[in-house]
């Protein structure tokens, strides 16, 4: 896998994220992510999907690895974390915080680099406010960095029984190919705006 990230020289898209990017419960080609280097593909964009996907992956998590994430260079970001933090009531502030280290991170190491924010919902038993402040976040985020929001995930997937694994959070794998959807409409613009050269 190293001697092939080595010799390849098209544009990395960073996914960091959590289980639902890493795609458990269905295969490696099943998951959103590999559904959009499919796409890709299609279209011949030369850029290569490289799954950071982590189960109970957090936002703390993510920025404690982002560092050696971009030890390869990164053109664009696309940053799915928070649910695991949502899920366990977690500091809206520290969520925020962490999600904009993260950020600055990436601009430092690769000034060009395109960000892809995706946002996620708190469950409706966190309470009102909780899910309001935890959704306002993601929206907050991508404006105050002026880059790409993805305003939900799991918009048409999350809450449908067939489109979702017994445990009512994970997707199927026709889940993550609304997922995939869902992504492609923020992210191809993205990557339509980004000339071979350049990725400002």
């Amino acid at each position: 896998m190293s001697a092939t990230r080595a010799t390849d020289s098209r544009q990395a898209i960073l996914f960091l994220g959590t289980s639902l990017t890493a795609g458990l419960g269905v295969e490696v080609e099943q998951a959103y992510p590999s559904l959009l280097q499919q796409m890709i593909d299609s279209l011949g964009l030369s850029y290569r999907v490289v799954n950071a996907g982590e189960s109970g992956g957090t936002s703390a998590g993510g920025l404690s690895r982002i560092d050696w994430l971009l030890r390869q260079p990164v053109s664009v970001l696309v940053l799915e974390l928070g649910a695991n933090d949502g899920l366990r009531g977690q500091s809206i502030a520290a969520l925020s915080n962490n999600l904009q280290a993260i950020v600055d991170r990436t601009k430092a190491e690769y000034p060009k680099a395109k960000i892809v924010i995706v946002g996620m919902e708190a469950l409706p038993n966190m309470g009102r406010d909780y899910t309001g402040d935890f959704r306002k976040v993601f929206v907050d985020l991508a404006q105050a960095n002026d880059v790409a929001l993805v305003p939900f995930l799991l918009d048409g997937v999350g809450g449908v029984e067939e489109l979702n694994q017994a445990d009512g959070i994970h997707p199927t794998a026709a889940g993550h190919r609304i997922l995939a959807a869902n992504v492609w409409r923020i992210l191809y613009p993205v990557l339509d705006s980004m000339t071979p050269d350049s990725s400002d």
